[in-house]
C-alpha cells in the first residue's frame, strides 16, 4: 500500500466509521466485478449512511486523484463500475435507501439513489401512486440510480419508456465533494422539485451517464395514479417478422404498458424453470388478489392454473402485453383493437400465463434471475431502433447468429431473444447468450453461502466464443446506428458522437471532473 493510500484509509476511517471503509479480499473481489467479468483493481469499498457522509468521502478521494465508480445493485454486465487499467475506490450506495418523501399533493416522490424499485413501489401502492415507468424484474435489489445511470427498462416502458422521462430533478455529488441540484431545486429560493426545465435540462446531463459525470444522490420523480384497470393477451406467431409488425403497431396505437415478443427459446426458458409447488401457489393467490373482485380474481387464477407451463407450441413467437386504464370499459377497448392488430399480422390468441404471472409477482428475488434454468450463465446484448428499422435490425442479427450457429451449437451456447417497444416510438431487439461455465463472484454473492445450484465447471473455450459473438454483435449495433442501454464499458459511445457532439461532452467531463476520476473510461471517457 503506498503512504498516500494508506493516509486516504486514515481519513475516511476518520470521517464514515471504520464498519464503512472495506479493505478485505473477498469485499475487493465482489466490486471489482460484474456479471460479465472480474478482475478489476478495486483498493476499497466505501458504503456511506447518508449523502453529506457521500460527499465527504467522494471530496476526500477526488482530492487524492484517485479513481472512483459508483454502484447500486451490482446487476450490470458491461463493466459499468469496474474501471480497468487504474485502482479505484467502489462507492458502494446500497445504504442510501431512503424513501425522503412522498406528495400527493404534488404528485412527487424523492428518493435517495440506492433506493431498489421495490422499496419506492411498496411505499407508493398504499397511496394507490405509482411511478410511470416502475422498474425492472430485478427490482428487489436494482436501484434507481442504477437504473437512471444505465437506461432501466421494463415494467411499464410500452407506454411510459423508462425511469429517464419521470425524473424532475437530481442531486448528483461531483468529484470534488460539491452537490449539484439540477432541476428546479437548481434555483436558490425554490422550496421543493416539481419542474425540470425551467431553463436549459441539467438534469439530462447526468441521466444514462454510467456514472462517469457523477454520483446520483437523491431523485425526484413525478409519480401517476396507480391504473384501477388491468387486462392481459397473449398472441403466438408463426413468424418473426410477424410478431415484430404487430407488436410495433401495438406500440404506435399506445394500447399496452408492457408489450414484448419472445421467441421460441425464451419463451422456453420463461416456462422452465423447476416446478415449485409452494411459488406457484402463492402466484396463483397473487393472480387472485390483483384482480378487481373476488369472482374475476378466482377466474383468473383458474385460467393460469390450467394453462400451467405448457401451452406455447414448439416454434411459436409469443407476443406479450399488459394493458391499464381507469375503467374497465377502456382497457376491454384497447384489448379489442390489440386483438384486432394481432389479427392482421395472423397471430393466434393464448393463454395469457406469462403476462398475468408477470405482474402478480413483481420483483422476484434475483436470485433466480441471474443464472439460467441450468444454472448457467447467461448476458444480454440490446439494440434500440426507430420502428422503420425494427426489421433491418432483426435481420442483420439474424443474420449474424445464423453464420455463428454451428459452432454456438457445437459449444452448447444457446441464444434466445426479447423484442420490446418503448413508448409510441422505439423498438429493442435483445439476443441472449447462455452457456454453462463457472460463475464469478457476483453471483456466489447473490446465491448466498448454500446455493441451490450446482456451479457448473469452468468453460474457456465457450466462454471466448461468447465474448467474440458479443463484440460482434456490439460492433453490428454501431454500424446500424442503434442505441443502446447499459453503455458502461461494453457499447461505444464517445467514439461514434459526431464532431460537435463529442466536443461538448468531452467539455462537460472536464468541468464536472477536471481529473478524470470519476468512473474513467465508462462512455469511453
Amino acid at each position: 500500500m503506498t503512504p498516500d493510500l494508506a493516509s486516504l484509509f486514515v481519513s475516511l476511517r476518520g470521517a464514515l466509521g471504520a464498519e464503512r471503509l472495506l479493505t478485505d479480499p473477498d469485499s475487493l473481489r465482489l466490486h471489482g466485478s460484474d456479471l460479465l467479468a472480474e478482475g478489476a483493481d478495486c483498493a476499497m469499498v466505501v458504503r456511506p449512511a447518508s449523502v453529506e457522509a457521500l460527499a465527504e468521502a467522494v471530496g476526500l478521494i477526488g482530492r487524492a486523484s484517485v479513481a472512483m465508480a459508483p454502484r447500486g445493485g451490482g446487476l450490470t454486465y458491461v463493466r459499468g463500475y469496474t474501471p480497468t487499467g487504474r485502482r479505484f475506490a467502489a462507492i458502494d450506495l446500497s445504504h442510501l435507501n431512503r424513501v425522503i418523501s412522498v406528495s400527493e399533493e404534488d404528485m412527487i416522490v424523492t428518493v435517495e439513489a440506492g433506493t431498489t424499485w421495490k422499496q419506492v413501489h411498496e411505499a407508493l401502492t398504499p397511496l394507490g401512486l405509482r411511478l410511470p415507468f416502475f422498474g425492472t424484474f430485478s427490482g428487489s435489489r436494482a436501484t434507481v440510480g442504477g437504473g437512471l445511470s444505465n437506461g432501466a427498462l421494463f415494467l411499464g416502458t410500452a407506454r411510459h419508456v423508462s425511469a429517464a422521462e419521470a425524473v424532475v430533478g437530481m442531486e448528483v455529488v461531483l468529484a470534488d465533494g460539491s452537490i449539484l441540484h439540477t432541476g428546479q431545486k437548481a434555483v436558490a429560493l425554490a422550496p421543493r422539485p416539481f419542474m425540470r426545465t425551467f431553463g436549459p435540462d441539467t438534469t439530462g446531463l447526468f441521466i444514462h451517464d454510467a456514472g462517469a459525470l457523477g454520483i446520483k444522490a437523491r431523485v425526484s420523480l413525478r409519480l401517476i395514479r396507480a391504473p384501477l384497470h388491468s387486462g392481459f393477451l397473449s398472441f403466438g406467431f408463426e413468424r418473426q417478422s410477424d410478431g415484430i409488425a404487430a407488436l410495433c403497431e401495438i406500440a404506435r396505437s399506445d394500447l399496452a404498458e408492457d408489450a414484448y415478443l419472445m421467441d421460441p427459446d425464451k419463451t422456453r426458458t420463461a416456462l422452465s424453470g423447476p416446478t415449485d409447488l409452494v411459488r406457484d401457489a402463492r402466484l396463483l393467490a397473487k393472480v387472485v388478489r390483483q384482480e378487481r373482485g373476488l369472482f374475476k380474481g378466482l377466474k383468473a387464477g383458474a385460467k393460469l392454473a390450467l394453462a400451467g407451463r405448457s401451452f406455447i407450441d414448439t416454434g411459436c413467437h409469443s407476443l406479450h402485453l399488459v394493458l391499464a386504464g381507469r375503467s374497465g370499459a377502456a382497457v376491454e377497448a384497447d384489448m379489442a383493437a390489440a386483438r384486432a392488430i394481432a389479427a392482421r399480422f395472423v397471430g393466434r390468441e393464448l393463454a395469457d400465463s406469462i403476462p398475468r404471472a408477470g405482474r402478480a409477482d413483481l420483483f422476484v428475488p434475483v436470485d433466480g434471475m441471474i443464472l439460467g434454468p441450468d444454472a448457467d450463465r447467461w448476458i444480454a446484448l440490446n439494440a434500440k431502433v426507430p420502428h422503420s428499422e425494427a426489421m433491418r435490425l432483426a435481420n442483420a442479427v439474424e443474420a449474424l447468429l445464423a453464420r455463428r450457429k454451428p459452432a454456438l451449437d457445437a459449444a452448447g451456447i444457446t441464444v434466445s431473444r426479447l423484442l420490446t417497444v418503448m413508448g409510441t416510438h422505439a423498438f429493442s431487439y435483445e439476443p441472449v447468450l447462455n452457456w454453462r461455465d463457472s460463475w464469478l463472484p457476483l453471483h456466489r454473492d447473490i446465491l448466498g453461502p448454500v446455493p441451490r445450484f450446482a456451479e457448473p465447471d469452468d468453460a474457456p473455450d465457450a466462454r471466448a466464443l461468447v465474448m467474440t459473438v458479443r463484440e460482434e454483435l456490439i460492433a453490428l449495433f454501431a454500424q446500424l446506428g442503434a442505441a443502446s442501454n447499459q453503455i458502461g464499458r461494453t457499447y461505444p459511445y464517445a467514439s461514434v458522437l459526431r464532431p460537435e457532439a463529442r466536443g461538448l461532452l468531452e467539455a462537460l467531463k472536464r468541468a464536472v471532473d477536471p481529473q478524470g476520476v470519476m468512473n474513467p473510461g465508462a462512455l469511453e471517457l
